[in-house]
């Protein structure tokens, strides 16, 4: 049996290589006193969109995962020091919603009369069978996954693969079956057995090789970092003699070029703390040092490289965006699958934040790693008129990840979420590039190995000049 293992992975300047995957969509419960009915005895709480059912009782909090197949347990003792801190409250009596400081996607859970029978103790989902687990993958993409048609899948005609599976297939089965959608936030995790298949990695893969030949080519998580960490000496050693100002993390540097343009390398949306509490507050201690240095600079020049950024948290995103605007933004909107529907529309909106704000010429660098996350701040900056895109297409990868347990244990990371942009653009499977052919520039090229530069910043530059 052949996987993908977990082989791509982000070192030096980049954090998230192949993309954030949260847990779940990582919330914490946190109840004020005045929730009784909520706290005081055991009541189930149903989110559609996601397919999860919560069950409070006094001293113990269970997550489910719910599908057309069944019921699994998603977690049998839900702490919340183990997750990312969403807190919960009380709307009215039949509803309860998560919101948090780093995720967009607000948890809506509405009160069940009592639980689901599929969800009962002696009802749950606890096998290794391969066809009642496939029976549950298939239905739990074909309940809550968005994006069939805009990847050009028929996911009807995989349900006949059911009698093919066997224990000694069935992940090599998923595999054939995920790799389709080539979509970076679909990942099948399966610790115990050392399984983990990426969907988008096969397809990332090929871009970033691309414009590579020889010995140049990705095929190894060590030609992997071999090559990234190149690339990053380029940008260092040469357009920087080494010599730049970097956060004690190494989630973001900055510095001059030829001492009129400034530049600012965001590797990573996470990561900016050790407490996720704290996360946010940290971002923008770093967001103040690095925009202090370019307002007494005064440069009005500027090339923000996104990169190396495969992703992380997207109100990290949205405060790194809002350093550069001076007045509100409505930048995008987003909503989920709920059955063949849609919830309503998530309007966001940005406001300036921090005593500067630059609003000056912006070239804005993208390529193939730039996902998730990192492509929410795209999508906030392409529109400025004051911002070039230079670069290729980020990943196309939007959605938060949707996460669900199969019977065996393994993990189903999906896609169930639509973001538009401020003109009802979806970019999804696409991305996010240069509005002309000229200023498409690759990001891993043996030209540029070879002659020790960074193409993607030689234009940037030449297009800031003029």
């Amino acid at each position: 049996m052949r996987c993908i293992s977990n082989k791509y992975y982000g070192i030096s300047i980049v954090k998230t290589f192949v993309f954030l995957f949260l847990i779940f969509l990582g919330f914490a419960c946190h109840f004020d006193d005045d929730l009784p009915k909520i706290s005081s005895k055991k009541s189930f709480w149903y989110s559609e969109s996601k397919g999860y059912i919560l069950e409070i009782s006094k001293n113990k909090t269970k997550l489910y995962s719910t599908s057309t197949a069944g019921c699994t347990a998603l977690s049998d003792d839900f702490k919340s020091e183990d997750f990312f801190g969403i807190e919960i409250n009380e709307i009215d009596a039949n509803t309860i919603e998560g919101e948090s400081d780093l995720i967009l996607s607000n948890l809506v859970f509405t009160r069940l009369p009592e639980q689901k029978e599929s969800c009962l103790k002696n009802q749950l989902s606890k096998t290794k069978d391969p066809k009642i687990n496939f029976d549950h993958f298939w239905n739990i993409f074909n309940d809550y996954y968005v994006f069939f048609e805009t990847r050009g899948v028929d996911w009807s005609i995989y349900q006949k693969i059911r009698d093919q599976v066997t224990e000694d297939n069935f992940y090599d089965i998923l595999e054939q079956i995920v790799v389709t959608l080539e979509d970076g936030h679909v990942r099948i995790t399966d610790e115990k057995n050392n399984v983990e298949i990426k969907s988008g990695l096969p397809s990332l893969m090929t871009k970033l090789n691309a414009h590579l030949e020889g010995d140049l080519v990705i095929d190894t998580s060590d030609k992997f970092k071999k090559i990234i960490n190149q690339k990053a000496a380029i940008i260092t050693e040469k357009y920087f003699e080494n010599i730049f100002q970097q956060d004690e993390r190494g989630n973001i540097f900055w510095g001059l070029m030829e001492g009129e343009i400034g530049y600012i390398n965001i590797s990573g949306m996470d990561d900016y703390s050790n407490d996720f509490n704290n996360e946010i507050d940290a971002l923008n201690e770093v967001l103040d040092k690095v925009m202090n240095d370019i307002e007494a600079s005064g440069v009005s020049k500027l090339i923000l490289d996104i990169r190396f950024n495969g992703g992380g948290f997207d109100k990290i995103s949205l405060d790194i965006a809002s350093r550069f605007i001076d007045h509100e933004q409505f930048v995008f909107s987003k909503k989920e699958r709920l059955g063949n529907s849609f919830t309503s529309d998530q309007v966001v909106s940005i406001n300036p934040k921090g005593d500067f704000q630059y609003t000056g010429d912006i070239i804005l660098l993208t390529s193939p790693i730039t996902a998730s996350a990192a492509e929410i701040f795209a999508l906030c900056m392409k529109d400025l008129p004051y911002v070039t895109i230079v670069g290729e297409n980020t990943n196309g990868i939007f959605s938060t990840v949707l996460t669900h347990t199969l019977p065996n244990g393994a993990s189903v990371g999906l896609s169930n979420e639509v973001y538009s942009d401020a003109n009802g653009v979806v970019f999804e499977a696409i991305g996010i590039g240069p509005d002309t052919e000229e200023n498409r520039i690759p990001f891993l090229s043996t030209i540029d190995f070879k002659n020790n530069i960074d193409s993607g910043i030689e234009k940037a530059i030449a297009l800031l000049k003029n």
